[in-house]
């Protein structure tokens, strides 16, 4: 075997502050993780990190759709394939301990195994406008039943 047939694949634990990076072959071997900070210079920095290793055949990031959002925007923009992957085994993680390191090996495993991924969802387009306003809609409506209770109970009670 030699070095140029080895590709990688990474796997991100996000946090609200930093996040964790961990490196596999496509054969399985840990060869490296880093923490890095959760901002626009920590993104660019991960992907200039994941690509020091050789090929970048995918990377796997836990909570797409919170933490890892933006970071998930960027890789894509990059030309990353990115993939969601669920988040650890509370049983396992209970036996084997819990870190951020392991977190993101499990992460960039889980790639490599094919399971528990799936594609993050694009958050732009018509589909997060209309997200966007159905939110706004709710958040309203809400309001609204909320100031007719208080109207409501102010005149039963009222003297």
């Amino acid at each position: 075997m030699t070095t140029d047939d080895i590709s990688v694949i990474a796997g991100i634990d996000t946090h609200a502050d930093t996040h964790h990076v961990a490196i596999i072959t496509n054969y399985g071997k840990h060869l490296a993780d880093k923490k890095f900070l959760a901002v626009g210079s920590g993104y660019r920095e991960i992907a200039e990190y994941i690509t020091r290793y050789g090929p970048v055949i995918a990377v796997g990031v836990e909570g797409t759709g919170s933490y890892g959002a933006e970071l998930t925007r960027v890789l894509i923009h990059e030309g990353f394939e990115v993939k969601e992957v669920n988040r650890p085994n509370r049983q396992a993680r209970r036996i084997h301990g819990k870190s951020d390191p392991l977190d993101a090996y499990q992460a960039a495993e889980s790639v490599l195994a094919q399971r528990g991924t799936s594609t993050p969802k694009a958050r732009d387009g018509n589909v997060k406008a209309l997200r966007v306003l159905r939110t706004a809609r709710t958040s309203a409506m809400k309001a609204r039943t909320a100031v007719l209770t208080q109207i409501s109970a102010i005149l039963t009670s009222a003297p």
